[in-house]
């Protein structure tokens, strides 16, 4: 699944510029399915603000200094306040530029990775960790409610669900796994659970469900500009420094003094050089919309329960109905970021191998046709296990992403504002806390994503034949 937290270390003004250039343009892509679709810079879900927070100009002094907009910077700047700090959070965009407004909308209590994989490396943690995700979701459920924000959210539970026989027997063993940890799920049949007929059955996580991630981004963007932090967007951070009475951040016009600063800048940590060397790779998902689809043909293609879909591939699928009526889906195959990060387009190519799966999984919508695509930063940790922290002497950072901060950012940044607070540290934190800021090298190249990519068409045509 795609979530995702955006900030870059240099003005967006060029970025911004180009989402209008890209949206008022009808691109025909390669491929099969794909003629016809138009193609954007920023997300199919909301349209961007248009009146933004001012650019920081001169010198502030604050308790906390949080750097990035998306939805764990805004969610522990929120708390901050709450808890009387004086907050001041930077945003090289606008709050929620990034994949926090371009994501699916799936609010999952899951872990990103394999079960069976994540018992094999972590059997020992997996009881907390699966305790982690799913209090995740459950808080950003609550903090919907608390907050009143209007995104749509449908408490419908997701379902893994497996397209081949293969696949159903990974999933029940991992449906064993979850629930020995304590996760909320349980495992199910295709036909008997509503699911579209291409799939077989597979893990059902009861808490969760869908919303739209970019009514929920600029709800929650709202509440931030309302509150008591100072917020300051179009303001690219170029370095943090930490010195003897607390920590420098330098930007274009002028310089934050802050106690502490809060790094929450998940994908784009990867070109701070403040941030931990090595901690994030950023990952380039994209989302393709259909147009409208009849209650009926959804009903005859076996897809009776609203719920959101994603497969157990090596580089998962995800399906989704949305509230006005078209499908959303995405993830598939996925681009590594060679050069820095910004306002892009999906590449057509991948659009259409997006469109093609969509058909082979729903041969009897084949007249369904694409009509939008977009995309975001995901970032993924070595680990594949969200992770906080202390960068350095006074400088923290949240990073809860690999395809699952929806639910997990705004649960992290939360229970890293309530530490820097003073409170003890919560046990959830615990789980992800790394008591040194070292991480293992990239193992998400190209090749190593193509690879993936190709050993599960492979898959997928060995099924076929068999079918």
């Amino acid at each position: 699944m795609c979530k995702f937290v955006s900030l870059g270390t240099v003005p967006l003004s060029c970025d911004l510029q180009r989402e209008a250039v890209i949206n008022m343009t009808n691109v025909t892509a390669s491929g099969v399915g794909s003629v016809g679709v138009t193609y954007s810079a920023f997300s199919g879900w909301a349209d961007r603000p248009t009146e933004f927070a001012p650019m920081l100009e001169g010198e502030l002094t604050c308790d906390i200094a949080v750097v990035g907009g998306g939805y764990a910077g805004m969610a522990a700047a929120l708390r901050l306040a709450e808890r009387g700090a004086d907050v001041v959070l930077l945003e090289s965009g606008f709050c929620g530029w990034g994949g926090s407004s371009r994501n699916a909308g799936y609010l999952s209590n899951a872990l990103a990775g394999d079960p069976q994989l994540l018992n094999t490396l972590y059997a020992r943690r997996l009881p907390s960790l699966v305790r982690y995700a799913d209090k995740a979701a459950r808080f950003t459920e609550e903090l919907i409610g608390r907050l009143a924000l209007d995104c749509d959210y449908e408490p419908t539970g997701n379902v893994i669900a497996a397209v081949s026989p293969g696949q159903l027997r990974r999933t029940r063993r991992n449906a064993e796994i979850l629930k020995g940890a304590g996760a909320d799920v349980e495992f199910v049949e295709g036909d008997s659970f509503g699911l579209p007929k291409a799939f077989l059955g597979g893990v059902f996580e009861r808490a969760g469900g869908l919303l739209n991630p970019g009514k929920f981004a600029f709800g929650l963007r709202e509440v931030l500009l309302a509150s008591g932090v100072r917020v300051h967007e179009r303001t690219a951070v170029r370095a943090v420094e930490p010195d003897t009475s607390g920590v420098v951040v330098s930007v274009p016009g002028g310089r934050v003094r802050a106690d502490r600063v809060v790094l929450a800048t998940n994908a784009y940590s990867r070109d701070l050089p403040f941030a931990p060397r090595r901690m994030v790779t950023p990952i380039w998902t994209s989302l393709v919309e259909t147009e409208p689809v009849a209650p009926e043909r959804l009903a005859a293609a076996g897809w009776t329960r609203r719920i959101g879909i994603v497969t157990p591939h090596t580089i998962l699928e995800n399906y989704r109905p949305t509230p006005h009526g078209t499908i959303m889906f995405g993830t598939r195959r996925l681009r590594t970021a060679p050069g820095a990060l910004g306002a892009r387009e999906p590449d057509a190519a991948v659009v259409a191998d997006l469109v093609r799966g969509f058909h082979e999984r729903f041969p009897s919508l084949g007249d369904v046709a694409p009509q939008r695509a977009w995309g975001g930063w995901v970032a993924m940790t070595p680990s594949l296990l969200p992770v906080a922290g202390e960068a350095t002497k006074n400088v923290f950072y949240a990073i809860g992403c690999n395809g699952h901060g929806l639910a997990q950012s705004p649960y992290l940044g939360t229970l890293l504002a309530d530490r820097l607070a003073g409170e003890r540290m919560h046990d959830d934190l615990a789980a992800v806390w790394r008591a040194r800021p070292r991480f293992a090298p990239n193992l998400f190249s190209a090749p190593a994503l193509n690879a993936a990519w190709a050993v599960d068409r492979i898959a997928d045509r060995l099924h076929s034949r068999r079918a």
